[in-house]
């Protein structure tokens, strides 16, 4: 139980006790007596928080949400706690993650946009200001161990180098520990990787079987097992943000073999069987309508079968990362039972940072930097790589038309916050955007 009484935590933080009465000069004959120092602790009963986000996946992505990747971590805490239908969020990375760190609107701590695109103007500025606090400050103020792992993305680019300052960097937004990357993506077999300021290689290559995504939970659960080892009464607070299943969509074949021809139907298809899906779980009301197809996205039967050849290949490729990716999260949790402390641990999996992405263009790409330098893959191009789909030598992003499939029954994707369009009455009627969801194991 703790000793500080809860007044004292409202303005963190704690500020220290003054002894009270005269000193004497004699220990022995002091009063009243001194009262030893003793160490910083949360409330009695406070749970472990474990936050973890997944990237560019839309409401429809997960099978927890009715969608095609298989991801039972994600199943198994929803069966365990609460799945939320109503979880809002920003359409960029930098937002999203600004927000969900400091319980404010993104543009009232200067996240308006993404880091990269920061300006002078307010609400813009890229910075976190002084008088904000993350979440990650007021639990360390609380006697809570901190720790994040994987893509942050928070830190204003002109403070990523080597000079700092390291204000807004994770261990200055109150982080104890980071192992991860700060900007929006990296590479998952060859990432760019810190440890606290410091750069860091991958402890192995992609041809010793490294892959980022089982690195950042390998470094969280030994960092947990340290922990508790030396201060099992004081809980932790860790944030784990994969860089999946943001592009580039790296993992090994054999995650994707499981779906080979799952896809074949097409996105038209696969927006249908989701929404059926979604309705049997009750994740949507039964009256629930997909909404309208954008003008400007082909259906799958216009599609040359090359075309369709490449789309269905790329998004095997997507579910596969997806499914990887909610594995490790399935390791997290029986490390956590391992531990005994799965019960005393509230988490929250929050699948998706945004909507899903649109970024691959309309036929897809074997490398995502085609289309964020304006240039645009053919599927012919992509057909010809297929064999390195996937791998160290391939930076592979799916068509535009899977990412409208995996939002159902949202309209539009990640970059897009809202939509108006036209009713054929020509009436104008607002459809809602792509939002996530998250699950906790703990009711509410």
């Amino acid at each position: 139980m703790s000793h500080i009484p809860d007044e004292w935590r409202r303005n963190l933080p704690i500020p220290d006790t003054t002894p009270l009465g005269f000193t004497a000069q004699d220990i022995r004959n002091q009063e009243p007596a001194f009262d030893k120092r003793r160490p910083l602790r949360p409330p009695g009963n406070a749970p472990n928080v474990v936050i973890i986000l997944i990237d560019d996946m839309g409401f429809g992505g997960s099978s927890a949400f009715g969608g095609p990747c298989e991801m039972p971590a994600a199943e198994r805490l929803a069966a365990r706690g609460l799945r939320y239908t109503r979880f809002h969020t920003t359409a960029l990375c930098s937002p999203t993650r600004q927000a969900l760190l400091t319980g404010r609107n993104h543009h009232s701590v200067g996240m308006g946009a993404i880091t990269e695109m920061a300006t002078a103007a307010p609400g813009y500025t890229g910075i976190r200001p002084n008088s904000v606090a993350t979440i990650a400050h007021i639990l360390k103020y609380n006697g809570y161990n901190t720790a994040a792992f994987g893509k942050m993305h928070q830190t204003p680019t002109w403070e990523t180098s080597p000079s700092g300052p390291f204000d807004r960097w994770p261990v200055g937004d109150g982080f104890e520990k980071f192992y991860g990357f700060l900007g929006g993506e990296t590479n998952q077999w060859e990432p760019t990787l810190f440890e606290g300021t410091t750069p860091v290689p991958p402890p192995r290559t992609p041809e010793e079987g490294y892959h980022l995504s089982e690195d950042l939970v390998d470094q969280m659960v030994s960092w947990m097992r340290a922990q508790q080892s030396l201060t099992p009464d004081k809980p932790f607070f860790v944030y784990l943000s994969f860089g999946a299943t943001h592009a580039p969509h790296h993992v090994a074949p054999t995650w994707r073999e499981p779906y080979q021809g799952a896809f074949d139907l097409g996105w038209d298809a696969l927006r249908e069987r989701t929404l059926a899906r979604q309705k049997e779980l009750g994740v949507v009301p039964p009256e629930a309508e997909l909404a309208p197809w954008p003008a400007d996205a082909p259906h799958w039967d216009q599609l040359s079968d090359v075309q369709k050849r490449v789309a269905t290949a790329l998004m095997e490729n997507y579910a596969g990362f997806a499914a990887h990716t909610d594995h490790q999260v399935g390791r997290l949790l029986d490390a956590l039972t391992d531990m005994g402390i799965l019960d005393d641990t509230l988490i929250f999996y929050e699948l998706g940072d945004n909507g899903a992405s649109a970024e691959g263009g309309l036929d897809g790409t074997t490398n995502e930097l085609f289309t964020l330098n304006g240039m645009h893959d053919t599927a012919e191009s992509v057909a010809a790589e297929l064999d390195k789909l996937g791998g160290p030598e391939s930076y592979p992003h799916y068509p535009f038309g899977w990412a409208l499939a995996t939002d159902t029954p949202y309209q539009w994707t990640k970059q897009v916050a809202s939509r108006w369009t036209t009713a054929p009455s020509n009436e104008p009627i607002r459809t809602p955007p792509a939002v996530p969801t998250c699950s906790a194991t703990a009711p509410r």
